[in-house]
């Protein structure tokens, strides 16, 4: 995968980095942290992907993080597919309590990092909630916009306390992520299919 800033290249590091070797975590020899961080770019991924496509994204991912633990790598596909079978639910919860900013306008990265939070505070028992917000607004910070952060944060925040938004919507604009892939069939000289991903349209309704 190309992209066209620096920044969104981060999501497919892959390119640039090997995982840590000896980084001895849980799972494996990766922290939970990593293991995160990974299953984030995954979810990334599936929108982009149809769903029988995701299932060779998936599988080059793995090949092209090198040496990695069979524990690691089944502890994260186990978890992915987990997240998955419960988007729904997620969505619904996070249309509830961000009035103005549903799911259908957030930007890609933000909606990715909410995904993975709301799972880990509402179905995964061995994440404690601060974590689950802490961890989801530096992926936030890391891959979104200037404002990602807050943004995810205020939302998971009114998801621990129960309080939903009420009034109007919010009227400030948030900015949107535009970004070109291309997706390696392989590691070797295979051709490449191109997928470009249009920038997402923000209203002010």
């Amino acid at each position: 995968m190309i992209w066209k800033t620096e920044k969104e290249s981060k999501l497919f590091p892959f390119f640039f980095i090997k995982v840590p070797e000896g980084d001895i975590g849980l799972g494996g020899n990766m922290r939970r942290s990593e293991q995160r961080e990974h299953i984030f770019k995954l979810l990334f991924m599936t929108q982009f992907n149809s769903e029988d496509e995701m299932s060779d994204q998936v599988s080059m991912y793995f090949e092209t993080l090198g040496e990695l633990e069979e524990k690691d790598q089944e502890a994260m596909q186990a978890k992915y597919q987990k997240i998955l079978e419960k988007l729904d639910e997620i969505d619904q919860i996070l249309n509830d309590y961000s009035r103005g900013w549903k799911t259908s306008r957030m930007s890609r990265v933000d909606l990715t990092a909410l995904r993975l939070a709301v799972y880990e505070m509402k179905f995964d028992e061995d994440v404690p909630v601060g974590v689950a917000i802490n961890e989801a607004v530096e992926l936030a910070k890391m891959f979104g916009g200037d404002d990602s952060g807050s943004f995810v944060n205020g939302i998971l925040g009114k998801i621990a306390s129960g309080k939903k938004d009420s009034g109007e919507a919010p009227k400030r604009r948030r900015p949107t992520h535009q970004a070109k892939i291309i997706i390696r069939s392989s590691k070797k000289d295979a051709p490449k299919s191109e997928t470009k991903a249009e920038p997402e349209e923000n209203s002010d309704n």
